[in-house]
């Protein structure tokens, strides 16, 4: 009998929910973008966020069990973002996934967000292979790591300042383009040449990246010269990102020769890194596991994905459990 799980994501500027079964089928998937809100700060604010995902929980709740058609007595558990996060934008999250739960008399599980967009790759691919490599890049997160099966990772490299989707808003807010600065930058990209040259951080240094150099240097030229276009800047800035990012790639997948590679989190949904990260596989022959291009971003399918992962390797979590906003991936010598 196929069992199914609600799961809701509350760590940042989308208030989401999904109904996903046992076999990691997604019967919905409604996600409440808070872009227009934050857009005229140039990021998120987190007070803002709370109050958002207060306001709009209940309705997206409700939509995701609508479009499922299912209702609460038919699941078998809830899962929830714990974190890393906004903790007030997590709190909303956990306190409402508590609350169902216990009206229902299902458990409750807390999922870290980072294995959700690992576990993202499952909303692309049933079968996922292993051994693989995973380059997790978002707004606040680049890492990259291995791993041999689902909840199993060794890092190999993280930043060791800012992430590259931070240096993208950063970046676009420097130039007037707007928040968030990804998609900006890289339609202006498409239409550019990297003229400028821009150094690539730590290219040859094993696995770590850096972004905060890139972001200054980016700033101080388009000072000192202004005369180049936006779409000169924005080229040569993503050809500069996308060099360090396939270069490690590159290390990886020639150090390691896993069958899979994998690229998940919000900077997955750029079509200049998923062409880029193709190639990269097609020469190595290796798979190249990426979720659809509208589950990159925050959602929670994912979430759910990564729930089912959890209570099979662990069980519920216990009623104690409350956010973490800085929780890590709990790394293990594979």
């Amino acid at each position: 009998m196929t069992r199914l799980l609600l799961a809701i994501e509350t760590s940042c500027d989308e208030t989401a929910a999904a109904v996903v079964d046992d076999a990691l089928t997604v019967r919905s998937s409604v996600v409440a973008s808070q872009i227009d809100l934050h857009a005229a700060f140039g990021g998120v604010v987190p007070e803002l966020a709370s109050r958002a995902h207060v306001e709009t929980i209940t309705q997206i709740v409700g939509r995701a069990l609508d479009e499922a058609d299912v209702q609460g007595a038919d699941l078998a558990a809830v899962a929830v973002t714990s974190g890393p996060g906004l903790v007030g934008a997590l709190l909303v999250g956990i306190a409402t996934a508590k609350a169902l739960a216990l009206g229902w008399g299902v458990p409750v599980v807390g999922v870290n967000h980072l294995e959700g967009h690992l576990a993202s790759v499952y909303l692309a691919e049933r079968e996922v292979p292993f051994p693989q490599i995973a380059l997790l890049v978002s707004g606040g997160h680049c890492m990259l790591t291995r791993s041999t099966r689902p909840g199993r990772y060794e890092l190999l490299g993280e930043t060791v300042d800012d992430s590259i989707g931070e240096a993208y808003d950063k970046v676009a807010r420097f130039l007037g383009l707007g928040y968030p600065g990804g998609p900006i930058l890289d339609r202006l990209a498409a239409a550019g040449e990297d003229v400028l040259g821009f150094p690539r951080p730590m290219l040859a240094e094993g696995y770590a990246f850096s972004f905060s150099g890139l972001k200054t240097a980016v700033v101080n030229r388009v000072r000192a010269d202004p005369g180049f276009s936006e779409t000169e800047v924005a080229a040569s800035f993503v050809a500069a990102c996308m060099d360090v990012l396939c270069a490690k790639l590159r290390r990886a997948l020639e150090e390691f020769g896993d069958p899979a590679l994998a690229i998940v989190g919000g900077v997955a949904a750029s079509p200049i890194l998923r062409a880029r990260a193709q190639v990269l596989a097609d020469e190595f022959g290796t798979r190249l596991l990426i979720p659809p291009q509208r589950m990159a971003t925050d959602n929670a399918a994912m979430i759910g994905v990564a729930g089912w992962h959890a209570l099979a390797a662990s069980g519920p979590s216990g009623p104690s459990f409350g956010p973490e906003p800085d929780l890590r991936l709990r790394f293990a010598s594979t």
